[in-house]
Protein backbone atom coordinates (compact mmCIF):
# COMPACT_ATOMS: atom_id res chain seq x y z
CA UNK A 1 0.00 0.00 0.00
CA UNK A 2 1.28 3.21 -1.49
CA UNK A 3 2.30 5.78 1.82
CA UNK A 4 -0.37 8.83 0.89
CA UNK A 5 -3.39 6.11 0.96
CA UNK A 6 -2.27 4.87 4.01
CA UNK A 7 -1.69 8.29 5.34
CA UNK A 8 -5.36 8.81 4.23
CA UNK A 9 -6.57 5.62 5.52
CA UNK A 10 -5.55 6.57 8.94
CA UNK A 11 -6.88 9.64 9.04
CA UNK A 12 -9.95 8.89 8.07
CA UNK A 13 -9.84 6.17 10.97
CA UNK A 14 -8.96 8.49 13.39
CA UNK A 15 -11.42 11.17 12.61
CA UNK A 16 -13.96 8.26 12.59
CA UNK A 17 -12.55 7.01 16.32
CA UNK A 18 -12.90 11.10 17.68
CA UNK A 19 -16.53 11.10 16.16
CA UNK A 20 -17.38 7.89 17.66
CA UNK A 21 -15.94 8.93 21.31
CA UNK A 22 -17.67 11.92 20.91
CA UNK A 23 -20.79 11.19 19.86
CA UNK A 24 -20.73 8.33 22.76
CA UNK A 25 -19.85 11.21 25.32
CA UNK A 26 -22.74 13.56 24.11
CA UNK A 27 -25.03 10.20 24.65
CA UNK A 28 -23.68 9.38 28.11
CA UNK A 29 -24.34 13.27 29.83
CA UNK A 30 -27.49 13.25 27.73
CA UNK A 31 -29.16 10.30 29.70
CA UNK A 32 -27.52 11.36 32.93
CA UNK A 33 -28.47 15.00 32.73
CA UNK A 34 -31.82 14.11 31.55
CA UNK A 35 -32.41 11.73 34.72
CA UNK A 36 -31.17 15.11 37.12
CA UNK A 37 -33.21 17.25 34.94
CA UNK A 38 -36.37 15.04 35.94
CA UNK A 39 -36.41 15.42 39.45
CA UNK A 40 -35.68 19.28 39.37
CA UNK A 41 -38.33 19.87 36.99
CA UNK A 42 -41.60 21.78 39.56
CA UNK A 43 -45.03 21.15 38.69
CA UNK A 44 -47.24 23.61 38.15
CA UNK A 45 -51.28 24.06 37.57
CA UNK A 46 -53.14 20.60 37.45
CA UNK A 47 -54.51 17.93 35.38
CA UNK A 48 -57.37 16.78 33.69
CA UNK A 49 -58.01 12.82 32.08
CA UNK A 50 -57.80 13.39 28.44
CA UNK A 51 -58.55 10.23 26.57
CA UNK A 52 -57.23 8.31 29.30
CA UNK A 53 -53.55 10.56 29.58
CA UNK A 54 -53.25 13.51 31.89
CA UNK A 55 -53.27 16.70 30.35
CA UNK A 56 -51.65 19.57 32.56
CA UNK A 57 -53.70 22.86 32.77
CA UNK A 58 -53.21 26.36 34.82
CA UNK A 59 -56.43 28.20 35.73
CA UNK A 60 -55.33 31.78 37.02
CA UNK A 61 -57.81 34.77 37.86
CA UNK A 62 -61.46 35.35 38.22
CA UNK A 63 -63.96 37.01 34.99
CA UNK A 64 -64.74 36.14 31.90
CA UNK A 65 -62.65 32.94 30.10
CA UNK A 66 -59.57 33.53 28.07
CA UNK A 67 -57.78 29.99 26.62
CA UNK A 68 -54.76 30.34 25.63
CA UNK A 69 -53.13 27.99 23.37
CA UNK A 70 -49.24 28.00 22.50
CA UNK A 71 -47.00 27.99 19.39
CA UNK A 72 -45.84 24.69 17.72
CA UNK A 73 -42.87 23.05 20.28
CA UNK A 74 -43.39 25.63 23.11
CA UNK A 75 -41.46 23.78 25.61
CA UNK A 76 -43.90 25.12 28.44
CA UNK A 77 -46.95 27.33 27.39
CA UNK A 78 -47.73 28.00 31.55
CA UNK A 79 -43.94 29.50 31.76
CA UNK A 80 -44.13 30.69 28.70
CA UNK A 81 -47.35 32.53 28.80
CA UNK A 82 -46.67 33.48 32.37
CA UNK A 83 -45.90 37.28 31.82
CA UNK A 84 -49.28 38.10 29.87
CA UNK A 85 -51.22 35.31 32.18
CA UNK A 86 -50.60 37.48 35.17
CA UNK A 87 -51.75 40.64 33.38
CA UNK A 88 -54.50 39.17 31.69
CA UNK A 89 -55.90 37.55 35.26
CA UNK A 90 -55.97 40.71 36.70
CA UNK A 91 -59.96 40.77 35.44
CA UNK A 92 -59.89 37.45 33.45
CA UNK A 93 -59.71 33.84 34.38
CA UNK A 94 -57.08 32.57 32.16
CA UNK A 95 -57.00 29.16 31.20
CA UNK A 96 -53.52 27.82 29.75
CA UNK A 97 -53.86 24.36 28.33
CA UNK A 98 -50.67 22.29 27.45
CA UNK A 99 -51.57 19.94 24.72
CA UNK A 100 -50.37 16.49 24.48
CA UNK A 101 -46.48 16.78 24.08
CA UNK A 102 -46.19 19.82 25.80
CA UNK A 103 -44.91 21.35 28.97
CA UNK A 104 -45.91 18.27 31.95
CA UNK A 105 -48.78 17.14 29.88
CA UNK A 106 -48.00 13.30 28.97
CA UNK A 107 -47.21 12.58 25.57
CA UNK A 108 -49.22 10.31 23.09
CA UNK A 109 -49.13 7.93 19.99
CA UNK A 110 -52.56 9.38 18.58
CA UNK A 111 -51.75 11.11 15.26
CA UNK A 112 -51.08 15.01 15.46
CA UNK A 113 -53.80 15.77 12.78
CA UNK A 114 -55.15 19.14 13.44
CA UNK A 115 -58.40 16.92 14.16
CA UNK A 116 -57.19 15.16 16.88
CA UNK A 117 -55.39 18.07 19.05
CA UNK A 118 -58.53 20.02 18.56
CA UNK A 119 -60.95 17.74 19.65
CA UNK A 120 -58.41 16.63 22.54
CA UNK A 121 -58.15 20.30 23.86
CA UNK A 122 -61.67 20.59 23.84
CA UNK A 123 -62.14 17.64 26.21
CA UNK A 124 -59.76 19.27 28.61
CA UNK A 125 -61.82 22.68 28.44
CA UNK A 126 -64.88 20.27 29.22
CA UNK A 127 -63.26 18.42 32.21
CA UNK A 128 -62.52 22.15 33.89
CA UNK A 129 -66.61 23.59 32.90
CA UNK A 130 -65.05 25.85 31.10
CA UNK A 131 -67.96 26.51 28.25
CA UNK A 132 -67.64 30.38 26.78
CA UNK A 133 -64.31 31.61 26.23
CA UNK A 134 -62.06 33.87 24.17
CA UNK A 135 -60.09 31.61 22.50
CA UNK A 136 -55.90 33.06 22.43
CA UNK A 137 -53.30 31.61 20.47
CA UNK A 138 -50.07 31.97 19.26
CA UNK A 139 -48.33 30.60 15.59
CA UNK A 140 -49.62 27.33 14.58
CA UNK A 141 -52.83 27.91 17.39
CA UNK A 142 -54.26 30.13 14.63
CA UNK A 143 -54.42 26.75 12.73
CA UNK A 144 -55.89 24.89 14.88
CA UNK A 145 -57.86 27.97 16.11
CA UNK A 146 -59.91 27.76 13.12
CA UNK A 147 -61.05 24.32 13.03
CA UNK A 148 -62.03 25.18 17.00
CA UNK A 149 -63.86 27.96 16.27
CA UNK A 150 -65.63 26.17 13.37
CA UNK A 151 -66.10 22.64 15.30
CA UNK A 152 -67.55 24.95 18.42
CA UNK A 153 -69.30 27.87 17.65
CA UNK A 154 -71.56 27.50 20.74
CA UNK A 155 -68.41 27.78 23.06
CA UNK A 156 -65.73 30.09 21.44
CA UNK A 157 -66.78 34.07 21.49
CA UNK A 158 -63.93 35.80 19.70
CA UNK A 159 -60.23 34.57 18.77
CA UNK A 160 -57.25 36.56 19.33
CA UNK A 161 -53.98 36.04 17.40
CA UNK A 162 -50.73 36.54 18.83
CA UNK A 163 -48.69 36.13 15.15
CA UNK A 164 -50.45 33.11 14.45
CA UNK A 165 -50.59 31.02 11.97
CA UNK A 166 -52.67 31.27 8.42
CA UNK A 167 -53.47 28.75 5.95
CA UNK A 168 -51.84 29.44 2.76
CA UNK A 169 -48.45 30.80 4.51
CA UNK A 170 -45.55 30.06 2.53
CA UNK A 171 -43.36 27.21 3.73
CA UNK A 172 -45.80 24.88 5.48
CA UNK A 173 -45.32 21.94 2.98
CA UNK A 174 -41.72 21.40 4.04
CA UNK A 175 -41.03 17.49 5.03
CA UNK A 176 -38.82 17.29 8.18
CA UNK A 177 -36.15 14.58 8.89
CA UNK A 178 -37.85 13.63 11.89
CA UNK A 179 -36.19 10.35 11.88
CA UNK A 180 -32.74 11.98 11.91
CA UNK A 181 -33.88 14.27 14.56
CA UNK A 182 -35.06 11.65 16.57
CA UNK A 183 -31.48 10.54 16.62
CA UNK A 184 -29.73 13.63 16.99
CA UNK A 185 -31.98 13.67 20.46
CA UNK A 186 -30.99 10.28 21.63
CA UNK A 187 -26.96 11.02 20.71
CA UNK A 188 -27.28 14.37 22.67
CA UNK A 189 -26.67 16.89 19.77
CA UNK A 190 -29.97 18.42 21.07
CA UNK A 191 -28.40 19.52 24.40
CA UNK A 192 -26.14 20.38 22.87
CA UNK A 193 -27.22 22.84 19.81
CA UNK A 194 -29.76 24.49 22.57
CA UNK A 195 -26.25 24.60 25.26
CA UNK A 196 -24.82 26.92 22.58
CA UNK A 197 -28.06 28.77 20.82
CA UNK A 198 -29.18 29.96 23.69
CA UNK A 199 -32.84 30.08 24.77
CA UNK A 200 -33.51 33.40 22.76
CA UNK A 201 -35.15 35.25 26.17
CA UNK A 202 -32.15 37.79 27.01
CA UNK A 203 -33.89 40.63 24.83
CA UNK A 204 -37.36 39.93 26.94
CA UNK A 205 -37.61 42.66 29.02
CA UNK A 206 -40.10 43.95 31.25
CA UNK A 207 -41.27 44.33 34.83
CA UNK A 208 -40.38 41.60 37.31
CA UNK A 209 -42.81 41.36 40.34
CA UNK A 210 -41.10 41.23 43.85
CA UNK A 211 -41.68 37.37 44.23
CA UNK A 212 -39.20 36.58 41.55
CA UNK A 213 -40.95 34.37 39.98
CA UNK A 214 -40.30 36.04 36.35
CA UNK A 215 -44.36 35.19 35.69
CA UNK A 216 -45.31 38.86 36.41
CA UNK A 217 -44.18 41.22 33.67
CA UNK A 218 -47.67 42.67 33.55
CA UNK A 219 -48.42 43.51 37.10
CA UNK A 220 -49.10 47.53 37.32
CA UNK A 221 -48.19 47.06 41.29
CA UNK A 222 -46.20 50.00 43.13
CA UNK A 223 -43.52 47.17 43.92
CA UNK A 224 -42.76 46.77 40.25
CA UNK A 225 -39.29 47.07 39.08
CA UNK A 226 -37.62 46.83 35.95
CA UNK A 227 -35.70 44.03 35.07
CA UNK A 228 -35.86 40.89 33.02
CA UNK A 229 -39.47 39.40 32.21
CA UNK A 230 -38.34 35.53 32.62
CA UNK A 231 -36.67 35.31 36.11
CA UNK A 232 -33.19 33.42 35.90
CA UNK A 233 -35.01 30.17 38.03
CA UNK A 234 -37.76 30.31 35.45
CA UNK A 235 -35.91 30.32 32.63
CA UNK A 236 -33.98 26.80 33.93
CA UNK A 237 -37.09 25.54 34.31
CA UNK A 238 -38.17 26.37 30.68
CA UNK A 239 -34.80 25.10 29.48
CA UNK A 240 -34.98 21.85 31.11
CA UNK A 241 -38.74 21.53 29.89
CA UNK A 242 -37.40 21.83 26.42
CA UNK A 243 -34.16 19.51 27.05
CA UNK A 244 -37.36 16.88 28.00
CA UNK A 245 -40.47 17.80 25.45
CA UNK A 246 -37.97 19.12 22.00
CA UNK A 247 -37.81 16.26 19.42
CA UNK A 248 -40.04 13.63 21.49
CA UNK A 249 -41.94 11.49 19.82
CA UNK A 250 -45.05 13.18 19.94
CA UNK A 251 -43.12 16.43 18.92
CA UNK A 252 -41.26 14.98 16.38
CA UNK A 253 -45.15 13.61 15.51
CA UNK A 254 -46.91 16.95 15.35
CA UNK A 255 -44.04 18.12 13.06
CA UNK A 256 -44.44 15.51 10.70
CA UNK A 257 -48.17 16.56 9.94
CA UNK A 258 -47.80 20.29 9.79
CA UNK A 259 -47.47 19.99 5.91
CA UNK A 260 -50.73 18.18 6.08
CA UNK A 261 -52.63 19.52 8.65
CA UNK A 262 -51.57 23.22 6.54
CA UNK A 263 -52.96 21.18 2.88
CA UNK A 264 -56.52 20.41 4.44
CA UNK A 265 -56.96 24.27 6.00
CA UNK A 266 -56.16 25.54 2.58
CA UNK A 267 -59.27 28.13 2.13
CA UNK A 268 -60.41 27.29 5.15
CA UNK A 269 -61.32 30.58 8.05
CA UNK A 270 -62.57 31.49 10.57
CA UNK A 271 -66.67 31.74 10.75
CA UNK A 272 -67.52 34.74 9.99
CA UNK A 273 -69.28 36.49 12.60
CA UNK A 274 -66.94 35.20 15.03
CA UNK A 275 -64.80 38.65 16.23
CA UNK A 276 -60.85 38.59 15.34
CA UNK A 277 -58.20 40.38 16.99
CA UNK A 278 -54.44 39.77 15.32
CA UNK A 279 -51.52 40.62 17.04
CA UNK A 280 -49.03 40.74 14.17
CA UNK A 281 -45.52 41.07 13.38
CA UNK A 282 -45.26 44.62 11.56
CA UNK A 283 -42.26 43.60 9.45
CA UNK A 284 -41.39 39.96 9.17
CA UNK A 285 -37.94 40.16 6.59
CA UNK A 286 -38.20 36.43 5.82
CA UNK A 287 -42.19 36.90 4.54
CA UNK A 288 -42.94 40.30 3.57
CA UNK A 289 -47.04 39.23 2.64
CA UNK A 290 -47.24 38.23 6.43
CA UNK A 291 -48.59 41.17 7.53
CA UNK A 292 -51.06 41.16 4.24
CA UNK A 293 -52.03 38.03 4.64
CA UNK A 294 -53.52 38.78 8.45
CA UNK A 295 -55.20 41.87 6.47
CA UNK A 296 -56.68 39.20 4.20
CA UNK A 297 -57.44 37.34 7.17
CA UNK A 298 -59.48 39.68 8.95
CA UNK A 299 -61.06 41.52 6.12
CA UNK A 300 -62.74 37.95 5.70
CA UNK A 301 -64.47 38.53 8.90
CA UNK A 302 -67.13 40.62 9.74
CA UNK A 303 -65.15 41.94 12.19
CA UNK A 304 -61.37 42.06 12.10
CA UNK A 305 -59.16 43.63 13.17
CA UNK A 306 -55.04 43.55 12.91
CA UNK A 307 -52.30 45.34 15.57
CA UNK A 308 -49.01 45.26 13.79
CA UNK A 309 -46.52 45.62 16.37
CA UNK A 310 -42.69 46.01 16.02
CA UNK A 311 -41.06 42.58 17.73
CA UNK A 312 -40.17 39.29 16.67
CA UNK A 313 -42.87 36.02 16.71
CA UNK A 314 -42.68 35.55 20.05
CA UNK A 315 -44.97 39.23 20.79
CA UNK A 316 -45.95 37.67 24.17
CA UNK A 317 -42.44 37.90 25.92
CA UNK A 318 -41.86 41.25 24.73
CA UNK A 319 -45.34 42.92 24.33
CA UNK A 320 -47.41 41.06 27.05
CA UNK A 321 -49.05 44.56 28.91
CA UNK A 322 -49.45 46.09 25.25
CA UNK A 323 -51.22 43.37 24.39
CA UNK A 324 -53.55 42.75 27.38
CA UNK A 325 -54.03 46.47 27.45
CA UNK A 326 -55.10 46.25 23.33
CA UNK A 327 -57.20 43.16 24.05
CA UNK A 328 -59.26 44.84 27.21
CA UNK A 329 -60.01 48.09 25.09
CA UNK A 330 -61.07 46.13 22.37
CA UNK A 331 -63.21 44.09 24.64
CA UNK A 332 -64.88 46.89 25.89
CA UNK A 333 -66.26 47.31 22.71
CA UNK A 334 -67.46 43.66 21.82
CA UNK A 335 -69.60 42.79 24.49
CA UNK A 336 -70.23 39.03 22.98
CA UNK A 337 -66.43 38.48 23.60
CA UNK A 338 -67.31 38.50 27.13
Amino acid sequence: MKKPVKRLLLSVTAVGAVLAVGLATTTVVNAVATGREKDRIESYGQTVTVDGRQMNVQVTGDGPDVVLLPGFGTASPVLDFGPLVTDLAEDHRVVVVEPFGYGLSDGTDVPRTTENIVSEVHEALQALDVDRYVLMGHSIAGLYGIEYATRYPDEVTAFVGIDSSVPGQPGMDTQFPTGLMGAAKSLGLVRVLSAVAGDGLDGAQGTEGSDGTGASAGSRGSDATDGPVYSDHVREQMRMLSNKNSLSSTYRDEMAHIPANFERALGSTFPTDLPLLLFVVAHNEKNPDWLPLHEQQAAEADDGTVVPLDGEHYLHHTHAPEIADTFRTWEATHPAAD
